[in-house]
């Protein structure tokens, strides 16, 4: 296909395991938050990602200046962005590489799979998404669950069980007291008005179960079965309500 595809992966330092694997027609915050809610979801929270300095991962002064919560007092991390937000309530963090050297370990394997997939589509002559994912997930069953890795001499997968049976895991289960439409979503902040409503993005939400005058969290996740996005709101960590509204209303807003 003449399209340009982006792949997004994780991978786990110590066992080398790719934890997950997915192309998509375009780079986006929210597929970088659907990709931390697999692995918190299959596998648990790990202690810290390690990620590079893209402006979905960290917000840097200067460089970010055009951003809608750029102003003359942020500095460099002094703002979260939705991805590094979404981390930290699951409970992780972040640290980032400062180098195009430090990214060897998660470069290697991507430009492995890059190169297979590449020689894959044109040879058996694949022209849509959904093909190459397929092509992508038989390599990446091939990379965690049979093949030895050449710096561990383990296979992937067998080596992070052993971890884990072992006890030396840094990975921990995903809390199940919060939803994880709470967890795993965009977050934004309002401040009810004396009716209990509030204005998001265009759209009037009456509230009648909130408090007056308050500020109100707002947390954003979008359902793929139904095609609609889930709308939850909550003030000083008390749930207030959920609303569902149509992708189609959100003007602002971009998963």
């Amino acid at each position: 296909m003449d399209a340009k595809l982006y792949l997004i992966t994780s991978l786990d330092d110590h066992s080398r395991l790719m934890l997950f694997a997915d192309l998509f027609e375009e780079e986006t915050t929210w597929h970088h938050i659907e990709a931390l809610r697999h692995v918190f979801t299959v596998y648990g929270v790990p202690l810290k990602y390690y990620a590079d300095q893209h402006s979905i991962f960290r917000y840097v002064k200067d460089r970010d200046a055009k951003r809608p919560h750029s102003d003359y007092v942020k500095f460099t991390d002094d703002v979260d962005p939705q991805w590094k937000a979404a981390l930290k309530r699951c409970g992780s963090d972040v640290i980032y590489a400062l180098s195009p050297q430090a990214k060897g370990k998660i470069e290697r394997p991507y430009r492995w799979l890059q190169d297979r997939l590449v020689r894959t589509a044109a040879k058996e002559k694949l022209t849509t998404i959904d093909e190459l994912r397929d092509v992508l997930q038989n390599l990446v069953h091939l990379y965690n669950t049979v093949w030895v890795h050449s710096t561990t001499k383990e296979i992937p997968v067998v080596r992070f069980e052993n971890a884990l049976n072992g006890n030396c895991s840094l990975f921990k289960p995903l809390s199940q007291e919060q939803d994880m439409n709470d967890l795993c979503c965009l977050s934004f902040k309002r401040t009810t008005d004396g009716y209990r409503s509030l204005s998001f993005d265009g759209m009037l939400f009456r509230l009648p179960n909130a408090r007056s005058y308050t500020e109100t969290e707002i947390r954003l996740a979008l359902d793929l079965k139904s095609g609609l996005v889930v709308v939850r709101f909550s003030q000083h960590g008390r749930f207030v309500e959920e609303h569902r509204v149509k992708l189609s209303q959100l003007k602002t807003v971009r998963f």
